[in-house]
């Protein structure tokens, strides 16, 4: 997956708004750069915004204010139909009395191009989706993956700049989603194009994206690569939204060149981070933990100290998730704090934990989530 070093941006969205007649503020103030080559994903649930900043890209929506530019041309008054931008629906919306080849041959033949230029593009569509043998088959005799990559060789097909996906793999049962998410990423490498995704699945995101937008209430939360979203979030609400957290009330007690140290009344133990923190001391912040990055055992670690612990505490089994590879472990600790630790079930006949057991519970400095906000 392309990791972006253009310059340049491909669109640039500068303070953009959409107030609907009910004065409900759909975007609110979003500025945001997309970069030639790029998979960008906007995920958000329902209600965020998403959808509306995908319309407004496509032109079926005016901003009530801010400017959109794409390669460096206001789109702000310019129509749907002559945006360097094409969009693929979460319908799909093919003609159903029209073959394959048809529909992708549509929007050429509405742009007047000249016969052999619409054949040569149709059939290089076609051989990029992998579907030349369909292309005389309408619609109604594909399956749901066929369905979605006809569509987007359509898309394709016109050479936009930039392509919107708008939910392109809601329709898809969960198998098929798995296969067309790789298939989507191929497709995009292998033609060079912008896509633009809107979804509110975390994992369609941080498969198929190199950059995620992630947008609540109109607003952009964070917008990172995927590793950097999951590892690093900048506020609660990323930790949360994007995988499982645990949480905590905390603050800042020493921050030093090369390390830091943070308490928390929460856990009854100090964290200590692997860096220096940009905040103040006594400033009231939260800690997060992925429950992947804890490390249980039924035996204390032998750096632990029970009266001032640090990265680690003890707590007791409430309740235990087993998946096969993994198990999830549901731990009171003695303040009373729910976490989840998460442990790979590797023997076979290991001494795992059990139910009430008593368990310690630590991780590493570089696992620890600093969250300001």
């Amino acid at each position: 997956m392309e990791r972006t070093t253009h310059k340049k941006p491909l669109v640039s969205i500068r303070n953009l708004i959409k107030r609907f007649d009910d004065g409900h503020t759909a975007v609110d103030g979003i500025s945001l750069d997309i970069y030639p080559k790029e998979f960008f994903a906007l995920l958000g649930s329902s209600g965020s915004g998403k959808s509306t900043l995908l319309r407004m890209l496509a032109g079926f929506e005016q901003p009530t204010d801010g400017k959109i530019l794409i390669d460096g041309v206001d789109m702000t008054h310019i129509p749907p139909y002559d945006r360097p931008v094409n969009m693929m629906f979460q319908s799909y919306a093919l003609f159903p009395h029209m073959s394959i080849e048809q529909n992708i041959a549509f929007g050429l033949k509405q742009d007047k191009l000249p016969k052999d230029e619409i054949q040569k593009r149709t059939h290089s569509a076609l051989k990029i989706i992998k579907m030349e043998h369909l292309a005389k088959r309408k619609p109604h005799q594909l399956s749901g993956g066929q369905r979605q990559r006809a569509a987007l060789a359509r898309c394709l097909a016109k050479r936009p700049k930039l392509i919107l996906l708008d939910e392109p793999l809601s329709a898809l049962d969960k198998n098929l989603r798995d296969q067309m998410k790789f298939e989507l990423v191929d497709i995009q490498e292998q033609t060079g194009s912008t896509f633009i995704m809107v979804t509110h699945d975390q994992e369609e995101a941080m498969t198929m994206a190199s950059r995620i937008g992630i947008m609540s209430d109109g607003w952009l939360e964070q917008v990172s690569p995927p590793e950097e979203v999951y590892e690093f979030p900048k506020s609660r609400f990323v930790a949360n939204f994007i995988g499982k957290s645990a949480i905590f009330e905390a603050s800042i007690t020493r921050i030093g060149d090369d390390y830091s140290i943070i308490d928390s009344d929460e856990t009854r133990c100090s964290f200590k981070v692997d860096r220096k923190l940009e905040g103040i001391e006594a400033q009231q912040i939260w800690v997060g933990l992925r429950p992947e990055k804890i490390s249980i055992s039924k035996e204390p670690p032998e750096a632990y100290n029970p009266k001032k612990p640090v990265n680690m505490l003890v707590g007791k089994v409430q309740d235990i998730a087993y998946m096969g590879g993994l198990s999830t472990y549901h731990v009171v600790t003695a303040a009373g704090k729910l976490i989840k630790a998460t442990d790979f079930n590797i023997e076979r006949n290991a001494d795992h934990p059990t139910w009430d057991d008593t368990v310690y519970l630590s991780w590493e400095q570089e696992s620890i989530m600093v969250l300001y906000s």
